[in-house]
């Protein structure tokens, strides 16, 4: 369980995230070295791993992440959580999360599809957690258009502030994918993910701002 295999001939985020991470790691770990100055070894999606992406406690397995880590998961999010597009380490313990998009639609989820109410109640403390520790708004709205974003941050903080795991999310946005009609200019991006941040009333410089990072990358360079 956790372990998804996906296709190696669809289209979008999907194929150019495969595409990224198994042809052109050179491109996407020259982006991140303004922040992370040691080798990353990408563990999915791997073309020898049937391409296959990760989530619940499979993901923090895939990633060597210490076992009563991955235990306490589910004191902090119930099953079928977050499904990461790629996955890398780097130093002693330290992990990438990441999140890929190849059209501004992509940018919003449905609210939370949980079915029991003990779930939705995990979810909803460990949002309002999340939300504390940095002092987003508390009139905007967490459960809504953004809520994927949302559970993605929140694993950042259970990673990185509950258990001192050195990790960074990595927001990826692909340009100029014309197989979904996505953004030509990284411009059009930037001013979807202001508004984003706007609507769940996040700062630009709160606690976890130097923890998430923003690439953009245009499909011409993986040709």
């Amino acid at each position: 369980m956790g372990r998804f295999k996906q296709r190696s001939d669809g289209k979008g985020s999907l194929k150019l995230i495969q595409t990224l991470v198994n042809s052109h790691t050179h491109i996407l770990n020259s982006k991140l070295s303004h922040i992370i100055d040691e080798q990353v070894s990408w563990v999915s999606p791997l073309c020898t791993d049937e391409y296959a992406e990760y989530r619940d406690k499979a993901f923090l397995e895939k990633l060597g992440i210490d076992t009563e880590i991955v235990k306490n998961l589910k004191n902090f999010w119930p099953r079928n959580g977050p499904q990461w597009d790629a996955l890398g380490k780097f130093g002693e313990n330290g992990v990438i999360l990441v999140e890929a998009k190849a059209n501004l639609p992509e940018l919003g989820s449905p609210r939370s599809s949980a079915s029991s109410p003990i779930s939705r109640e995990l979810i909803m403390q460990s949002l309002e957690e999340t939300r504390r520790y940095i002092s987003a708004d508390p009139r905007a709205d967490w459960t809504g258009t953004y809520y994927q974003y949302l559970n993605r941050l929140a694993h950042l903080y259970f990673l990185r502030v509950l258990h001192n795991v050195p990790t960074y999310l990595v927001m990826l946005y692909f340009i100029g994918d014309k197989t979904t009609g996505g953004p030509s200019v990284q411009e059009e991006w930037e001013s979807s993910i202001e508004k984003m941040h706007k609507s769940l009333g996040i700062s630009n410089n709160h606690r976890l701002e130097d923890y998430i990072v923003d690439i953009f990358i245009h499909t011409d360079e993986l040709k």
